[in-house]
């Protein structure tokens, strides 16, 4: 993993009930820590789904290393994971160990072979004894890492992540940061916070389903707070 993967977006474009989402775009993303922001409305939301290949652009098409996300969903699932901002649309059994076998099996592991591997994952993070705990009893913060251990397991090259922060108390958010922080995979990170994306390679600055600024990601939130800030107070 020592080579991001190379995502691209080429002439990408998407509406929806007669309204322009995301503009025609054409991007090529290689950095290994890649930041999105924007307002609410802004389309970064809609560009994360494109990111993971859950639905196809009107025109255009996003592939990473070549592969289609959308049309070739088997290798979209050994390329990209997704981690949404609610947990609760994200999990679907009633058990941990089940939720993290179930990506393993979409993957062609066996039901028996996907169920050792996620009581594999579950101690290597120290998490052994909630294989049988019942999903909907974790708390936010530990549905979030649900999702993220569920995502990990499945070793995707590159991580999507939306706006994974929100609703979560301060020290939740410190510890799902440090552990985002030592992953191996490529990040692109969507979120409204600047904050979030300190110390990342690159940020694109998205505004009614346009790229309005792309660059370092120092220079990026900067033009983006002084932004936000003027807007607060007009």
């Amino acid at each position: 993993m020592n080579q991001p993967p190379v995502l691209a977006f080429e002439n990408v474009s998407l509406s929806k009930e007669g309204r322009e989402i995301i503009k025609p775009l054409t991007l090529e993303l290689a950095e290994k820590r890649i930041g999105i922001v924007g307002q609410n409305g802004s389309g970064k939301s809609t560009f994360a789904r494109l990111l993971a290949g859950l639905i196809a652009p009107d025109t255009g098409r996003v592939h990473l290393n070549g592969v289609d996300l959308f049309k070739d969903r088997k290798a979209a699932l050994a390329h990209v994971g997704v981690i949404f901002q609610n947990p609760d649309h994200q999990i679907i059994f009633p058990t941990v160990a089940e939720e993290i076998a179930f990506g393993l099996q979409q993957q062609g592991l066996k039901k028996a072979a996907a169920m050792d591997r996620a009581l594999e994952v579950l101690n290597q993070h120290g998490r052994k004894d909630w294989a049988a705990r019942n999903t909907h009893v974790l708390s936010q913060g530990q549905r979030h890492y649900l999702c993220l251990m569920a995502v990990l397991a499945m070793e995707p090259k590159l991580i999507v992540l939306d706006e994974p922060y929100a609703g979560l108390d301060i020290p939740t958010s410190m510890g799902l940061h440090r552990e985002l922080a030592g992953l191996e995979q490529s990040l692109v990170l969507i979120t409204h916070d600047p904050a979030a994306l300190k110390g990342f390679d690159r940020v694109i600055w998205l505004e009614n389903g346009a790229v309005f600024q792309d660059g370092p990601a120092s220079e990026v939130l900067e033009a983006f707070t002084h932004e936000m800030h003027r807007l607060g107070q007009a």
